[in-house]
């Protein structure tokens, strides 16, 4: 018996069914407006499906030669491709995709797309295939058989008997700054085909069309069936989990406007989250204690300002991370539940007595201290940094301490006082990998960051460092970001799933597995990391003492 695969995860992603017949100009510019949130973060993948109305498309290699018709709009587009038709009976797929986070090639993406189709015509007894050279799905003739709908689609003066190929399905696609817009067409009714008569189609003289109803078994096939069995193709093929959505046709941009609005509600709701991301509430006689002694205090946590999963735990546990200057930060991350303020209060100038106080009250035999950002202050608060470890050290010398270090805007010697107070660990999270720092990490450098890291390790500090998956990277930019890391010296991580806290933030785009983290620990180990946590829950301080 072979062994049970384990489970992979799969990126959040929406699909549209389109009512009615949909106008073209409305629907482009609605592919623009989402390609442009996709860009953002601010949706996961978008599959519209939609019937539209008569439409010839010219594509950038369109020649005027290859439209033969003026019956129907003729509209010039950005796509790749020639010439091509859309109208009733014909089910056209465009998707919004990232093609960086799935780590696809324009090539590799254009193969997926037909893929998609191949499996969709699959579950109707349909045999899609690929020609040598050309781009979209085709069908073709058994030994001795005709299949009708050939001579439906030959261009004028060709016989449907010299014809081994019928083309069924069209594929154009533009990829802009990696973000994908246009999609698939696939002829699903005998109507379709009337269209192609007024087109060369795609270009390709002496080629013919066909239609899922014109084959032998297609009969009786409609666009609803069709529509969920390329849904669930595209769902299999790009391993995403796509939520159905149906709409009206886009008829104006009116129609465009309520469709985004949607789906901006959609994406900020997101999908169920699975079931190893369920948490325990808070409680306990460890939590009740260390929540008074803070309290007392007058101190706040990260725990609870980055609202983190494991509070609960390491509450419990007696241990917590502290939050140092102020609970709201000059910069705005787009994945972080902190608040922003451009100019927050100045720090409290005895909270570093006061955090002493409380690490020797818990008795912590490991302290961490994080803080906000604040490129507010002349040294971004490295000073205030440092008096804490000093004071911890004071009165509570054997308790070990690790700080979680903002990047102090670059300053070299804002950094050298945190350095020259030697806290036993200092670790300063890169958060995610570097094609999304412009997107997540405002005010932020990549870079940057990985020099932090490299002169705690030149310094002879254990450097440590931590980041989120599932904000729509791709495993190969994962395993470059650990590669970095290394080389800049950071021989401690952690690795967590990233969680939407609140409408603000940019939604899920991928939601990992236990099995996925535990392979990606495994690999860091591997790479030189001496000390890994690897998981859905984890974060940057979580079981600090033991790691």
């Amino acid at each position: 018996m072979s062994e049970a695969r384990p489970p992979r995860s799969h990126f959040q992603g929406l699909v549209v069914h389109l009512d009615g017949e949909t106008a073209y100009d409305p629907a482009w510019r609605l592919q623009q407006r989402l390609a442009a949130l996709r860009e953002a973060l601010e949706l996961p993948d978008v599959l519209l499906l939609l019937e539209h109305e008569p439409v010839v498309t010219v594509g950038r290699r369109g020649r005027a030669e290859h439209v033969l018709t003026r019956d129907c709009p003729v509209v010039p587009i950005d796509r790749g491709g020639d010439v091509t038709y859309h109208g009733p009976g014909q089910l056209t797929g465009y998707w919004i995709s990232d093609l960086q986070a799935h780590d696809l090639g324009v090539h590799a993406f254009v193969h997926a797309l037909e893929e998609s189709l191949i499996v969709a015509l699959s579950r109707f007894g349909i045999l899609g295939e690929r020609r040598a050279g050309l781009t979209g799905v085709w069908v073709r003739a058994r030994d001795g058989d005709a299949p009708a709908g050939r001579s439906e689609g030959c261009p004028p003066g060709e016989a449907a008997s010299e014809i081994r190929w019928a083309k069924i399905a069209a594929i154009g696609v533009r990829i802009a700054r990696h973000v994908s817009t246009h999609g698939i067409a696939l002829n699903v009714g005998r109507q379709a085909l009337a269209g192609f008569r007024g087109i060369v189609p795609c270009g390709l003289a002496g080629e013919a069309v066909t239609a899922i109803e014109a084959l032998p078994g297609g009969s009786g096939v409609g666009r609803e069936a069709v529509a969920e069995a390329l849904a669930a193709a595209f769902a299999a093929c790009f391993e995403t989990d796509l939520r159905p959505l149906r709409n009206p046709a886009i008829r104006s941009d009116a129609d465009a406007d309520e469709l985004v609005a949607r789906l901006r509600v959609e994406a900020r709701r997101g999908a169920r989250k699975p079931a190893w991301l369920r948490m325990n509430l808070p409680g306990g006689e460890g939590y009740g204690e260390v929540r008074r002694v803070l309290s007392e205090g007058g101190l706040h946590t990260v725990c609870e300002s980055a609202r983190c999963p494991n509070c609960h735990e390491c509450w419990n546990d007696r241990t917590a991370t502290f939050l140092i200057l102020g609970t709201r930060c000059t910069r705005d991350c787009r994945f972080c539940a902190i608040d922003h303020a451009a100019r927050p209060p100045a720090p409290a100038a005895d909270e570093p007595a006061q955090v002493a106080r409380a690490v020797a009250r818990l008795g912590l035999r490991h302290a961490v201290v994080t803080s906000v950002t604040r490129d507010d202050l002349p040294d971004g608060g490295a000073g205030h940094f440092a008096a804490i470890i000093e004071a911890i050290r004071a009165v509570r010398p054997e308790t070990a301490v690790e700080v979680l270090i903002p990047d102090f805007g670059g300053d070299a010697g804002a950094l050298s006082l945190v350095l020259a107070a030697r806290p036993d660990v200092l670790n300063h999270n890169v958060e995610t990998v570097a094609r999304l720092y412009p997107r997540v990490r405002a005010g932020a450098d990549y870079r940057r960051s990985l020099g932090v890291l490299a002169a705690a390790a030149a310094a002879g500090l254990a450097a440590k460092s931590g980041f989120m998956i599932g904000l729509g990277e791709s495993m190969r930019e994962v395993r470059a970001l650990l590669d970095d890391l290394r080389d800049a010296g950071c021989d401690r991580v952690t690795i967590g799933q990233y969680l939407r806290p609140g409408p603000r933030q940019v939604p899920v785009q991928r939601y990992y597995t236990p099995e996925e983290f535990e392979a990606l620990a495994e690999e860091a180990r591997a790479g030189g990391f001496v000390q890994v946590r690897a998981g859905p829950l984890v974060r940057s301080s979580y079981r600090a003492a033991r790691l």
